[in-house]
C-alpha cells in the first residue's frame, strides 16, 4: 500500500533514465520545453544557483546556459539519472552534481536561487520550504514547478482521456508502466500550489503563481525578503 507520494519516486525513476528526456519531451508534447523556458525567465541574475531533482539535468543545463559564470549545484535520489547528467557535462559547465535528499539537504553552501521542476509533488511542503530556506540567501528566489490538474471542465475531459492513452501505451512500455498508471492519481490529489503558496507566506515570502498551459502546469515563486 502507497502511504505517501514519496513511495512512488523509486518505481517511477528507478529505470527510467536511459529514456526520460525523449518520454518527457513526447508525452508533454513538447510542453515541458516551454515550462523550463517560463521557469528560465524568473530567475534573477545571479551567482549560484541550486536546482532540487534535477534529473539527467535538463533544466540545470539551461540553467548553466542563461548563467555560464554561475556556480550550479544539481541534486537528485536517483542515481541512475546522474549518472545520465554527468554523461551531458561539458568542460566550460560550472555545474556540479550531487546524490542527495531535497528534504534531507545539508550543505555547507546558500544560493541565490533555488529551482525544482516536478519535485513538489513528491515533498512535505513545510519540509522542503524549510530545507530550501536554509541553504537560500537574502533577497533569493525559490522557483517550484508542477503538474496541476486542469479546472476547466473541458480540459480536464481531455487531461483524463489522454491519461486513458497513456496507460495503455505503458503496457508495452514495462518501464513507464507504474508512471502512466499512477502519476495522474498522484496529480488529481495534489495540491502542492495551495500547500506550497502557504508554507512560503508564513516563512515571510513574498508569492507568485503562473498557471501554464490552461492549468496543466504551474510555476510558484517565493522570494526570500528576510
Amino acid at each position: 500500500m502507497i502511504e505517501t507520494p514519496r513511495d512512488l519516486v523509486p518505481r517511477f525513476f528507478e529505470k527510467t533514465a536511459q529514456t526520460y528526456d525523449r518520454v518527457v519531451n513526447l508525452t508533454t508534447f513538447g510542453k515541458d520545453k516551454y515550462w523550463k523556458k517560463e521557469i528560465l525567465k524568473k530567475i534573477s541574475p545571479c551567482h549560484t544557483i541550486l536546482d532540487l531533482a534535477c534529473g539527467t539535468g535538463i533544466l540545470t543545463f539551461q540553467i548553466a546556459g542563461k548563467f555560464p559564470d554561475a556556480a550550479i549545484v544539481g541534486v537528485d535520489v536517483t542515481e541512475s539519472y546522474l549518472a545520465i547528467a554527468r554523461k551531458k557535462l561539458k568542460s566550460h559547465h560550472h555545474v556540479t552534481f550531487l546524490h542527495e535528499d531535497a528534504e534531507k539537504l545539508s550543505l555547507e553552501s546558500k544560493f541565490d536561487c533555488i529551482t525544482s521542476s516536478y519535485l513538489p509533488k513528491y515533498c512535505n511542503p513545510e519540509t522542503l520550504i524549510k530545507t530550501c530556506l536554509k541553504h537560500l540567501n537574502s533577497d533569493g528566489k525559490i522557483i517550484l514547478h508542477d503538474f496541476t490538474y486542469p479546472k476547466n471542465n473541458i480540459v480536464k475531459s481531455l487531461w483524463n482521456l489522454y491519461f486513458i492513452i497513456l496507460k495503455v501505451i505503458g503496457y508495452f512500455t514495462p518501464s513507464w508502466r507504474s508512471v502512466f498508471e499512477d502519476l495522474p492519481r498522484l496529480i488529481r490529489s495534489s495540491n502542492w500550489i495551495h500547500q506550497y503558496e502557504n508554507a512560503m507566506k508564513r516563512k515571510g515570502m513574498q508569492v507568485e503563481v503562473q498557471l501554464l498551459t490552461w492549468g496543466c502546469s504551474a510555476v510558484l515563486t517565493g522570494t526570500k525578503k528576510i
